[in-house]
This record gives structure tokens, sequence and C-alpha cells, in this order.
């Protein structure tokens, strides 16, 4: 039965139990008992209705008019003979009720049983579907106008357009390709670290495709349910086989498609049934002729080789961190629509900003307009920039944090530390600023710019880790003892000195030998492998390289820093009086305590010799 039709039933019943109620009944003059015998008395009254249920007694004056009043439950004698002595036309009457109002006492339990055994039974009905349904995709059909993002909204990335763009041309003109044999491919990868806008690309091909797409995330095919993932893996590629050409995007395929045989449980866990099933379905017996699979992952080193072959994904799509360029344009797209400053320049901000990826300068031109606004501005201005830039990159300021003179002093050299090698080192990048407000979880943060390169020497290395040694050597001259504040620093000179010597081959102790760390259970390895492929040998080898490194640039840290004692002095007095300083001011201080304008110290010689260290937050390696 139709919904509608229900409450047709129910307003119906109503109309027919209230209705009556609500009919106009004829005016009566409504008398007192006394009142109404003192009329009798005197032969007024004609006539006298008695109602036996609510003791109502009605009737007619000699004039017409009707009154009404309420008597006893019974007349008495007095009264009963008086009426008839008045010679009063009079009876007793018990009324009939309305048909449906006497059946509601008999029905109403009926109907509230009945309700009660439906509402169970369809209840019940909607736990069985969801069982029978818990099988199917939960995948999320797009049409061609929906999304509405296209390839002329994101921002660089040419390259990566114009491998995307080919797979959509050709199911949007398959004839063109097929006119000389070529095959389109059945899976492309999008590969990039997080941020950089591999989701944002799949919905650029559903507004640019005009073809069906389907959106689903590795995580919809998991279910408590055994064989639940493979069955929606089926019932998915059947949705895009019945649109006869169309475009599968899976978000974060890494979460199904990880490497069979890793861990515990052996190969029979539902997630590799899942894993199986794509298999299957991508490049098994039916192929899936016009069917594309796009997928993004940033862990492409744990994916399944099988899934990896060509005739599945047969391209893998780099989307790598934005150059600068990428990144002017990147901040453009961002900006569009608010109100910017005339001071601001993005040119200028897309250089100051490396590293960052396209979700970072998005939130960077978001936390600049909220900073305006606290600001009381009704423009974003370069201030805001700069503000939000800080904010990001080394944390929001503790304000609540306050430092006694003596911590405060100690933070001043540190920092300074770190300033003077980073502005005095060959290969050291250029320093943009550094303070001592406490901001995140340092209490003062020395900031560099790291340069736009791809492949970084040894030299540089060496000078990031005399860099960040250059805080615990500045507090060892001037105050004579160490604390506690350079443990991130050492840990990331280590992370550095392990590297150069396991990984890339900087050690001529070591050799051109690449030693990796211990291998992950879930990435397919034998748990009971040996996590170290050296010998003990090796192992005090390497640990006696790492050791050497880190001992050479504290010893080249120390020289440095007296050599240069008194613009260690003035760049510490001018932290004490302006808490933040910028590279231009530290320079300059370290030129007027050397008394000479070359104030870059010369590279060493040979690997032997001495090296020069960076201060600062350290590019990602």
């Amino acid at each position: 039965m139709p919904r509608w039709a229900v409450w047709a039933l129910i307003a119906f019943a109503a109309v027919l139990i209230v209705g009556p109620r609500l009919m106009p009944t004829p005016e009566r003059t409504r008398l007192t008992y006394t009142e109404f015998l003192e009329l009798v008395e005197s032969g007024e009254v004609r006539q006298v209705s008695i109602n036996n249920l609510n003791n109502q007694i009605s009737g007619t004056l000699a004039d017409g008019r009707d009154f009404i009043t309420t008597g006893a439950t019974m007349l008495s004698d007095a009264d009963e003979q008086l009426l008839k002595s008045k010679g009063v036309d009079y009876d007793y009457s018990t009324p009939q009720g309305n048909f449906f109002t006497n059946l509601i006492p008999i029905l109403l339990p009926f109907f509230l049983i009945m309700a009660f055994f439906l509402w169970m039974q369809r209840r019940a009905m909607g736990q069985a579907g969801n069982i029978m349904s818990i099988g199917r995709s939960r995948a999320k059909p797009y049409q061609a106008d929906k999304p509405s993002t296209t390839f002329a909204d994101i921002a660089g990335y040419e390259g990566v357009k114009q491998e995307i763009r080919e797979v959509v041309d050709f199911l949007r003109m398959p004839e063109r390709f097929k006119e000389i044999g070529a095959r389109v491919p059945k899976g492309v990868l999008l590969v990039g670290p997080p941020g950089t806008g591999k989701t944002l690309f799949a919905r650029a091909v559903a507004g640019e495709a005009g073809v069906g797409f389907l959106s689903v995330t590795g995580s919809d095919f998991m279910e408590m349910f055994v064989g639940v993932g493979a069955s929606r893996v089926r019932d998915l590629f059947q949705q895009a086989r019945k649109m006869g050409r169309a475009i599968i995007f899976i978000d974060e395929i890494d979460s199904i498609g990880r490497k069979r045989g890793a861990g515990l449980g052996g190969g029979h866990d539902e997630r590799e049934q899942t894993l199986n099933q794509m298999l299957s379905e991508m490049d098994g017996f039916e192929s899936s002729e016009g069917v594309v699979v796009m997928a993004a992952t940033n862990r492409p080193d744990i994916l399944d080789a099988a899934l990896l072959r060509p005739g599945r994904f047969d391209r893998q799509i780099i989307v790598p961190l934005p150059e600068a360029e990428e990144r002017h344009a990147i901040l453009k797209v961002h900006s569009a629509g608010k109100r910017i400053g005339t001071d601001v320049d993005l040119e200028t901000m897309a250089k100051a900003t490396p590293g960052m990826s396209g979700a970072d300068l998005s939130n960077l031109v978001n936390e600049a307009a909220l900073i305006a606004v606290r600001r009381g501005s009704t423009m974003i201005e370069r201030i805001d920039f700069e503000n939000a830039r800080d904010r990001v990159v080394m944390g929001a300021r503790r304000e609540s944090l306050a430092l006694n003179a003596e911590e405060k002093r100690a933070v001043a050299y540190h920092e300074g530390g770190h300033a003077v090698l980073s502005t005095v080192l060959p290969n050291s990048d250029p320093l943009h600023k550094v303070t001592i407000l406490p901001r995140g979880m340092a209490l003062g943060v020395t900031w560099s710019l790291p340069e736009e390169r791809h492949t970084y020497s040894r030299d540089y290395f060496l000078d990031l880790i005399c860099k960040a040694m250059g805080g615990r050597v500045a507090e060892s001259i001037v105050f004579g003892s160490l604390n506690s504040g350079a443990a991130n620093d050492l840990e990331q000179a280590t992370s550095i000195a392990r590297r150069m010597v396991r990984e890339w081959g900087m050690s001529d102790a070591v050799g051109p030998m690449a030693w990796t760390g211990q291998q992950q259970v879930f990435l397919g390895e034998d748990l009971m492998t040996s996590g170290r492929e050296y010998s003990d040998e090796t192992a005090r080898k390497i640990d006696d390289e790492i050791a050497r490194i880190l001992r050479e640039q504290e010893e080249r840290a120390r020289v440095t820093l007296m050599k240069h004692r008194r613009g260690l002095d003035l760049v510490a007095e001018a932290l004490l009086e302006h808490e933040t300083i910028d590279g231009a001011e530290v320079a300059r201080l370290i030129q007027t305590g050397l008394g000479t304008p070359n104030i870059r110290e010369q590279a060493p010689k040979s690997a032997s010799d001495p090296v020069t260290p960076p201060t600062g937050d350290s590019p990602s390696l």
C-alpha cells in the first residue's frame, strides 16, 4: 500500500470521529435546574427530553425557544409529578453513538497488534536486504557534468595532464587510436607524495571524459564478512561494463593492493582475496574492453608486483611536488576570489616555499586570510603571507611559554650558532630567518630556504651536519656546558650521517655499498629473516664511520664558531634585543664582527679536511 493511501485512511477516520462534534448545533438557552423548575411551575415549558447518559435535560419553552440544563441522575417523584400536573410532554432517551466511534474500543487493540507485526516483518526484511546487498559495489557514479573540475582548473603539471589526456581521448574517440593499432592502457597509477593533487586529477578526468566514471576508495572493498571484497570488485566491473566505456578510479589502492603473503596469517585473508579478484578483472580470461582503471597511492613500494605489470597498470604517472613556476600558478588559483593586497608578490612567495605541495599552498593562502581577519585588515597583505608561512613551516607561536633570562640567553646563543654556520658555510642553504620565540615544539628556530635541486652532494650533507652541530657547540663555547636543547639537532645529524654511510656510498672506509634498514613484515618479507644483511665487522665499520663524520663536523663547527666568535656574540645580542632577525641582518653582523666583506668559508680541499655545516631545518631527503 502506498504511503499516501495510509495517510488518507487516517484522515478519513478522523473526519468520521471528530466531524459530528464539529458540526453546528442549534442555539439553546442554558438554564439552571432551579430556573427549569420555576418555568415548569409557571407553565412555560412545553416539551422535555431527558438524556440517560449525561443527565442533560433539553426541551422547548412555550415561546418556542430551546433550552438545556443538567439534572439529577433520576428525576425525583415530586419533580416528575410536577411535570405531569403541568401537562409537560417529557420522555427519557439514550442516544446511540457514532458507528465508528463504537468500533474504536474493539478495533484499536487489533490494529496495534497488526502494526507491531508489520513493523517487525519490515525490520527483518530490511536486515535481510542489507545482507543480500552487502556484496554490491559502493562506487559513486558521476555524470559528464559532475564534478565540474577540468584540466584547466589544475595549475602546472603539463606532463601529467598530457599522459592522462591520452586515456581520456581514447575513451572519447577510440577509432582514432584503433586505426593504427594502438592499445589503450588498461590501468593508470598516479604516484606521488600526499597533497600533490592525485585525487584532483581523477576529478578532472571525470569532468573531461564525457564517459561513465565510477569513484571508489580502497577501504570500500573491505568488510567483516568473508568474500565481500571480491564480490564488490565483481559488481564494480559489471557496472563499468554496462556503461560501455567507463573509467574506474580507486583512491588509496595500497589498502587492498599490498604484497600478497605478507604477515603471519598466510595468503587467505580477505584483503588478498579482494586483490586476486581485482587482478582477474583487470587482465583475466574475460577482458574488460573499454574500461580503464585509474588508481592513486603514495606508497608504490608496497604494491603487489602482479598489480603493476603491463596489462594491468601499464602506466605509472609520477605526480611530484610542484616546482617554483608551478607553485606560482597554484598560488594564483587559490588566491582567486580573495582580496590580495598590492604589496603581495606571489612569484616571490612561490620561490620562498620550496617543498610545499598543492595542499600546503592552499593551506598557506587560507592561513594568510585568517591572519588578516584576526589583524582587522580588509585585505590579505604581504605580512599575512609571511606570518602564515612561518606558522605552516615553523609551527604556531606559543605565547604562553615564558623563558627565564638564563634560558633565553642559552637559546639565543644556540640559534646564533646555527645562524652563523648557515651563513658562512660554502654549501649551506641561504639563511632566511632566525628567532628565539618558541614555535611548535622548539624553543627557537633557524630557518633556511633550500634552493631548487634534485641531487645533493657529499659536501652539502657535511655542511648540513656541521650546521646541525652549531647550536650545541655554541653553547659549549660560551657557557662551558651542554643541555638537552640539542636533541633534535643530534637526531638529524646522526640520521644524515647514517644514510651517507649506509645508503649513499659517501664513505671511503665502507665503500660503494648500500645497506638498507630492516624490512617491514607487511612488505611481504619473511618474519624470520634477519633484518641486518652485513657482518658484525661491517657493522662495526659503519658505526665507526658514522661516529667519525659526526665528531669531525662537530670539531669543524667549533673551529668555525671560534673564528667568528665576535659575530656569534653580535647575533646573540641582536636576538635577545629583537627576538627575530633575518638572514641579511645575520650576514651584516658577522661581517661587522669579522671586519671583512668575505664571510663565506672556503670549502675543504679533500674529503679528509674538516667540513662546514648548515643550520636550521633540513630539506626532506
